[in-house]
């Protein structure tokens, strides 16, 4: 009976040990890091939207708020203005064309912000340039049309991107599932100086693609997001980063982080030192939500270092 007692009193002061050592390696609460976290301006700056009742056949330039500013998503000028406003990060959306370029849209059809219609990679990069990317905002269903007329020619190159930007920070999002895209925009990627600056999302074949092509390139699929967190929840606790947590991104919802091995100040700082960029995003990381007023900021837990995603760098940087 004595006996007993004593391997009930070694494995309840094990116990103890273990918890007390997962909380003092994973806490945050004894960091002294001031580091602010960067902002990065989804789209660049952008007219945007009411999120409620989104679908991905949403065309979203129809429900505009009242326009506060003259910039539209994806342009040179918007993303300048991203940069001028503070933005550490634009992320901007990319569509191979017919004649080999890279246009920067969002969508994969013309028909909803422009004056023309069809696939957008079905057509050559002369004829995007042609058409009028502002035709379809409007903010009051239909009666006007604010930016009609002021979008033609405004449909930027990836190359013409690069060339404005060449040591800003660019996020790259791939808007197909398809591997063939991941391999072209490799091919493209090594003819390019700065790839340090270049990160790269989307879909988990073209993301795979792109990887096995030029491996050194930071990229994030929902397969990569994975392969990450899910060892990283099983091991992470003992402060081990494994493998597929090195030189890649990690979107994270503001709702699922709390559960995340030493969130936030531990967690960022663990994969900041494995080269890896952690981009926190609003709610369940749905339909692009951010932190889009200063109010939203203040939900950004102290003592996070990483990326914040926002929709109105113009309202958060002030």
């Amino acid at each position: 009976m004595e006996n007993m007692k004593r391997k009930w009193k070694r494995a309840i002061i094990a116990l103890i040990i273990l918890v007390l050592f997962i909380f003092l390696n994973n806490t945050s609460y004894f960091s002294n890091s001031k580091a602010e976290p960067l902002l990065l301006a989804h789209r660049g700056l952008a007219q945007t939207f009411p999120m409620d009742g989104i679908t991905n056949e949403t065309c979203t330039a129809e429900r505009i708020y009242p326009p506060e500013h003259q910039y539209l998503e994806n342009t040179l000028p918007s993303m300048e203005a991203a940069f001028a406003a503070g933005a550490d990060i634009v992320e901007i959306d990319i569509h191979p064309t017919k004649d080999g370029e890279f246009a920067v849209f969002h969508d994969w059809t013309l028909d909803c912000r422009t004056n023309g219609t069809g696939v957008t990679r079905d057509n050559t990069m002369e004829n995007l340039k042609a058409l009028d990317i502002g035709y379809g905002y409007t903010a009051d269903n239909g009666k006007t049309y604010p930016f009609r007329g002021k979008g033609v020619g405004l449909m930027p190159s990836l190359e013409e991107v690069l060339v404005e930007f060449p040591d800003k920070e660019l996020l790259l999002h791939i808007k197909s599932n398809d591997p063939n895209e991941g391999k072209m925009l490799a091919d493209y990627l090594r003819t390019v100086s700065g790839l340090e600056h270049i990160s790269v999302y989307g879909g988990d074949e073209p993301i795979a693609s792109l990887l096995k092509e030029l491996p050194e390139v930071r990229a994030m699929s929902k397969a990569t997001l994975k392969s990450c967190l899910l060892p990283y929840m099983a091991i992470g606790w003992t402060g081990f980063i494994p493998d597929a947590c090195k030189n890649t991104q990690l979107h994270i919802p503001e709702k699922i982080a709390p559960v995340i091995w030493g969130w936030p100040g531990k967690f960022s700082s663990r994969m900041d030192s494995a080269g890896t960029r952690v981009v926190l995003v609003a709610g369940d990381g749905g339909f692009s939500e951010g932190f889009d007023t200063k109010e939203d900021i203040k939900r950004v837990p102290e003592g996070y270092s990483g990326w914040v995603w926002t929709n109105r760098i113009d309202r958060v940087s002030e």
